[in-house]
């Protein structure tokens, strides 16, 4: 209220002195343009003046509000597309858990532009495109989910190999995480994703150096970095038996491969049981079944293992004799262990001990039915001359083995 009678207060005093104004004669206002001459009333002269300032003024509100309208147009009409892509989107994610892979690259690229979050869309479309199996639409989108997310590098990276794994595209996804890894050399996912690549490609070397780290950051369960560092040895000691067959010359020279790689295994494998039996094995057939003899006493003084001893019944050492001799002091501390005596039991073969051999094996057999045992008595009775034990032992092997009912039978 008192803003409005002020208006009016100033208009009514603009009023008075514009009326007491018109009473004096202030003179004219010539304005010369070019070939045109305007003269007026002075006091007409600052109306027309009054009225063209008014005029732009309103002139200048109306195009300001005109822009401003624009804008708010461009504004509901941005709204518009963001609504339509979050729904497009929604859509295409629910056809991609569906399997609809057509409906959901078709969904997720149109609305990637003007959605929220268009790494998302780009990513969830090269997805639907791997499984539709059109690869070339799949880097083609990668490269756009790249482009349209500063920073995006490393996610769209392992989405492109995961995607490359998957599709057994490997030298591909070995080549994508070697560069994630330089930009990246500790990150979790990458570092996984490098051990079951190399796993595939059955790149042992690498591999191996490839776990340390893997066990320095807890990775992988304890049980599971066990197990994969031993098959990794194990490989790795295979190939080293095939570099020593395909090399020349003397025996000792052929064996420095496998020898050389046995020494550069974490000392926590040179204890492991499975790893020396495979190696003393590799020496065995190479040919140096006296080393694998060797290895196998020294590790058995110290630590026990039925599967040492059972290879170490198959070896053939220096002295046979020395070694039936040391086989029969550890029976002294294992009475009853089946695999020592059936061990013992072919040391005794060894040096022509027959009667002693087959009484091994008997008293094996007696604490343990293996088939291993069976077919060893079997094969040494057969040589003795005793035919119908050996066959007896080799049906009872074979019945064993067959897991046959148990049904009526005819009496003899």
């Amino acid at each position: 209220m008192i803003r409005l009678l002020l208006i009016i207060l100033v208009a009514l005093l603009i009023g008075t002195a514009l009326s007491m104004g018109l009473e004096y004669d202030l003179g004219y206002i010539r304005i010369s343009l070019g070939h045109y001459l305007i003269e007026t009333n002075f006091w007409v002269g600052l109306a027309l003046l009054v009225a063209v300032v008014v005029l732009s003024v309103l002139t200048i509100n109306l195009i300001r509000r005109f822009r401003q309208g624009t804008g708010m147009m461009a504004g509901w009409l941005a709204r518009g597309n963001q609504r339509r892509a979050r729904r497009r989107t929604t859509h295409g994610l629910l056809a991609l858990a569906e399997g609809n892979w057509p409906r959901a690259r078709k969904l997720l690229t149109s609305s990637a532009n003007h959605a929220d979050t268009p790494l998302i869309n780009y990513l969830a479309a090269a997805q639907a495109a791997f499984e539709s199996g059109d690869h070339e639409a799949v880097d083609e989108l990668l490269r756009a989910a790249f482009e349209s997310t500063p920073g995006s590098d490393m996610a769209v990276g392992i989405t492109q190999a995961q995607l490359q794994l998957a599709g057994n595209r490997l030298e591909q996804a070995l080549a994508t995480l070697i560069r994630l890894r330089k930009q990246a050399p500790n990150h979790p996912f990458v570092l996984k994703l490098l051990k079951n690549t190399y796993l595939r490609l059955e790149d042992w070397r690498e591999l191996a150096k490839l776990l340390p780290e893997m066990r320095k950051r807890n990775l992988l369960a304890a049980d599971e970095v066990e197990t994969l560092e031993r098959t990794v040895w194990q490989n790795l000691l295979q190939r080293a038996a095939e570099d020593c067959r395909r090399q020349t010359g003397a025996d000792s020279a052929s064996l420095e491969p496998l020898t050389r790689l046995w020494d550069e295994l974490p000392g926590v494998l040179r204890r492991d049981e499975h790893t020396i039996r495979e190696y003393a094995r590799l020496l065995a057939d190479l040919g140096d079944e006296a080393q694998s003899e060797t290895l196998l006493r020294k590790v058995l003084r110290n630590q026990w293992s039925d599967e040492l001893i059972n290879l170490y019944g198959r070896v053939k050492g220096k002295k046979p004799d020395e070694q039936l001799l040391i086989a029969e002091q550890w029976l002294k501390d294992r009475p009853n262990n089946a695999e020592l005596l059936l061990a013992l039991g072919r040391l005794s073969l060894r040096n022509e001990l027959w009667g002693k051999a087959r009484e091994y094996f008997e008293t094996s057999l007696h604490l343990r039915r293996s088939r291993e045992t069976l077919a060893e008595l079997s094969r040494l009775n057969a040589h003795m001359g005793e035919e119908d034990t050996s066959v007896k032992l080799l049906m009872q092997g074979l019945l064993k083995d067959s897991e046959l009912p148990d049904l009526p039978m005819p009496k003899a």
